[in-house]
């Protein structure tokens, strides 16, 4: 699977039991990015689509259906236990230091490199940094 999480620079994923931060333009990069493949997430992450597309798949157990090269997204779900299913991670970065509530994602990653990084422009944030590991 290719695991996506969206994180601060501290590697936290959520504030109050709620996700720090959303984008649309994040969104539609990370379906860009899958370009047609098989996206899992939960019912919690499913509600920031408001018209989800043919390759959304949801599941609570999301993380144990995602199969090798389907795309993975993590928010309210530590993905630490799941790192080793991992063949690829697509983090998001918002550049900001925010609150967050433990676990976070692990920083730094420990026998992962980057294979690619690119800034672009989001709908909430001037900055949002892909960060693509192998």
């Amino acid at each position: 699977m290719i695991l996506v999480a969206c994180i601060d620079d501290r590697g936290g994923m959520l504030f109050n039991h709620r996700r720090q931060s959303q984008d649309r333009l994040l969104r539609l990069d990370l379906l860009r990015e899958a370009g047609g493949r098989a996206v899992w997430m939960n019912e919690y992450s499913r509600k920031q689509f408001s018209e989800a597309p043919e390759n959304l798949r949801v599941a609570e157990d999301f993380y144990l259906r995602a199969a090798e090269g389907e795309f993975c997204f993590f928010e309210d779900v530590d993905p630490v236990p799941y790192l080793d299913r991992a063949e690829m991670i697509l983090l998001y970065h918002w550049n900001r230091r925010y609150p967050s509530d433990p676990p976070g994602f692990p920083q730094p990653l420990v026998g992962w490199s980057v294979k690619r990084q690119e800034d672009f422009v989001g709908a909430s944030h001037a900055c949002i940094t892909k960060e693509i590991l192998v």
